[in-house]
């Protein structure tokens, strides 16, 4: 329902103003600060007094009452001002939304998760309050980042463990993009009839839990993170996982007790006197030190593919990492082009030497004009020769784009599948389509 913004801003400023008076009170006492919790809860007692004030008020002058429709909505908007970001929020608690596009505050595109594109309502009053918005949610976030004319683009993972990306100052106007994730899909059973077979399933999870070093590649919005995600879930509990993102997406500690040895870093930015960054490829060089089982990156898109690399092939096998490329082969132009861009400025040669070294399979996934997303390719990385890094695709797209086996696996990689439970009989062109 359309709510009343103006009684929204006043009664926001009133619910604000209180939620400081208690905060100052509290400070100068000397007494305990309310948790985030608790100051959540005192504020929704807040709202509803302010709303119970004005509706009084409203008798008074013998006006019409606010009904209980218009009170929910009121307490919602007001709380999302408070503690989300106002009236995005509402587009992101709603689940049929997989994408939302904000291209200044009054132009919002929402796609939905069939696909579809539809126009959105305005969610501030002006651009200065999206902007005011998106520095408020910036500040609450694990690391405190900016947003500012100095440093323009933001990333951040919200509350909700969607990703925003922000850009202003450098564009017309603000714009911000909401990727939205689907935590209810986390393990690689769920993903079987849409984005891999019954054999790809169960080569998936053999690789994982044979350690093998995995790359899942694939373009925008492929699902390469929910796939990395589902891949993750299928690691021992007993292992012991860093993840390492420039934005959190993966959001393991959501699963219980599935990840409980679990470190989640998180890349930061300087701060305003220039200091203080954590650049992605330090974090991972520290997680080495920290005695992982395994170390997971969530994207390699610069000098990270260095530590990485040294990683996977110096005993951290069974690490994990997304990259984008728009193919299973074309991965491996991907990683030149990063490793040339290292101080050390690797070249092809001796890039191919370490890709033959470290990686085991590359994954690739594909969005499908439907909007499917299907692992097409899986790729087994066997050596290097000079200028060349030599595979073999051992599952291949067929004419839908879907996955079949091709390729045989080298006999040493079958025996090691094996022994973590794989059956061979997958590969066979019986059991390795897609309907059983």
């Amino acid at each position: 329902m359309t709510v009343d913004q103006t009684l929204v801003d006043k009664l926001n400023r009133q619910v604000g103003e209180a939620l400081h008076d208690r905060d100052v009170a509290d400070e100068t006492a000397g007494d305990r600060t309310l948790s985030a919790e608790d100051r959540r809860q005192y504020a929704r007692h807040l709202i509803r007094e302010a709303i119970a004030t004005e509706n009084k008020d409203r008798l008074a002058a013998a006006g019409t009452v606010l009904d209980a429709e218009e009170e929910v909505a009121i307490e919602r908007a007001i709380f999302n001002r408070l503690f989300g970001l106002g009236r995005l929020q509402d587009y992101i608690d709603d689940p049929q939304y997989s994408d939302i596009k904000v291209n200044g505050f009054d132009q919002v595109w929402l796609t939905r998760r069939d696909g579809t594109k539809i126009r959105g309502a305005p969610v501030a009053g002006s651009d200065q309050e999206l902007i005011e918005i998106i520095q408020t949610q910036a500040r609450r976030g694990m690391s405190e980042k900016r947003w500012d004319y100095s440093t323009p683009v933001l990333d951040l993972q919200l509350p909700s463990g969607d990703r925003l990306n922000a850009l202003a100052w450098v564009t017309s106007r603000p714009s911000i993009s909401i990727r939205r994730h689907n935590f209810d899909i986390h393990s690689l059973k769920q993903l079987v009839g849409t984005t891999v077979s019954e054999s790809l399933n169960a080569f998936c999870r053999a690789a994982v839990q044979a350690r093998f070093n995995i790359l899942v590649s694939g373009g925008t919005g492929a699902g390469k993170t929910t796939f990395l995600r589902c891949l993750i879930n299928e690691i021992d509990p007993d292992e012991r996982l860093i993840t390492v993102e420039d934005s959190l997406e993966l959001s393991l500690h959501r699963f219980g007790d599935a990840h409980p040895d679990l470190i989640e870093a998180e890349a930061r930015q300087p701060n305003m006197e220039g200091v203080g960054a954590v650049p992605m490829h330090e974090l991972v060089r520290n997680s080495l030190r920290m005695d992982p089982d395994r170390v997971i990156v969530g994207e390699i898109r610069g000098v990270e593919v260095l530590p990485m690399m040294l990683a996977m092939s110096q005993g951290n096998d069974g690490s994990l990492s997304t990259i984008h490329a728009d193919s299973s082969h074309a991965v491996f132009s991907r990683l030149q082009m990063y490793m040339a861009m290292t101080p050390e400025r690797f070249g092809v040669e001796s890039t191919n030497l370490m890709v033959a070294n470290a990686i085991d399979f590359i994954i690739h996934l594909t969005l499908l004009p439907d909007h499917e997303r299907v692992v097409t390719s899986v790729r087994e990385v066997t050596a290097a020769d000079g200028p060349l890094v030599l595979s073999n695709e051992i599952y291949a797209p067929d004419p839908t784009a879907r996955a079949l086996p091709a390729f045989p696996l080298q006999q040493d990689t079958l025996v090691r599948l094996e022994r973590a439970g794989f059956d061979r009989s997958w590969l066979t062109h019986h059991r390795g389509g897609w309907a059983q």
